[in-house]
């Protein structure tokens, strides 16, 4: 079988995130724009041919089980195939940067590669879908503008931005902020072009720093220098530079305060072609 392959699996920003309804099966609709990154995890499969299913990495205390890398790789499995996995997380949890989700498309199409499976992407998006409303996005391997309940994807073009990222020391559930009796949920739909008119928010965000005084602070920290926006339902909040230059000034200038990152938004994911 194939040698170790070893792949960054990237992190994500949501630029905005409007909740427009909630279902009848407790699922909200929303309309958001996923935006990659060429920072994230790395994580490296080595197939083998015993059945097995193997992790290891700087994981945390997430149960080898529940581990999202494990459930998508069982999920492509067949007859005698099996995979030791290693993983290097840089992407920190609750933080609304996609991690687990990244983790469980970069899975999918890593094996899918290595076990020779060569399911279409589509039927990959439709897997991946089971386990987290963002996986799809990141097996499309594209930027992206997401309705529905994120599943509805349309790639996008989007001029090159360097984004600066604040971590406040806190995790943020999204179940919690989803089930939140405040979060708005009645947001009017937007088109494209309202977006690059600059109307747009995150709904979760008044909510989030309310609950969090970190993401609060961080929030404030980052608005001396900008319009700050958090990403997702997480903690980490951003703000985004025509160049890298601006980015690293701006991070000088906040004087060690926070963990930051410093990344750069692609249109593409930094996945080999092959996979994608």
């Amino acid at each position: 079988m194939p040698d170790t392959l070893t792949l960054l699996s990237p992190a994500k920003l949501n630029l905005f995130l409007h909740i427009t309804g909630r279902r009848e099966d407790g699922y909200h609709e929303l309309q958001t724009l996923f935006q990659l990154l060429d920072w994230g995890d790395l994580l490296s499969f080595t197939p083998n041919r015993n059945g097995r299913i193997t992790l290891d990495g700087n994981l945390g205390a997430i149960p080898h089980r529940d581990n999202l890398i494990v459930r998508a790789a069982s999920l492509l499995r067949q007859d005698n195939l099996g995979a030791h996995i290693s993983v290097v997380k840089q992407i920190p949890t609750g933080a609304g940067l996609g991690g687990g989700s990244s983790n469980a498309a970069t899975t999918l199409l890593a094996l899918n590669h290595l076990w020779g499976r060569h399911l279409p992407r589509a039927e990959l998006q439709a897997m991946g879908g089971t386990l987290g409303a963002d996986v799809p996005v990141f097996v499309g391997a594209h930027t992206a503008w997401a309705e529905g309940t994120g599943e509805i994807l349309s790639n996008i073009e989007l001029p090159e931005t360097w984004y600066l990222i604040l971590v406040p020391g806190c995790h943020v559930s999204t179940g919690e902020i989803f089930s939140h009796p405040q979060l708005t949920r009645n947001s009017i739909p937007i088109k494209m072009a309202t977006f690059f008119e600059g109307n747009s928010r995150n709904d979760c965000q008044q909510l989030v720093r309310q609950l969090h005084p970190q993401v609060d602070k961080a929030l404030k920290a980052l608005d001396k220098f900008g319009e700050a926006r958090l990403t997702g339902t997480g903690a980490c909040v951003f703000l985004g530079f025509a160049s890298e230059v601006q980015a690293r000034v701006t991070r000088e200038r906040l004087q060690g305060d926070w963990t930051s990152i410093l990344a750069r938004g692609v249109n593409t994911s930094p996945l080999p072609k092959e996979l994608v």
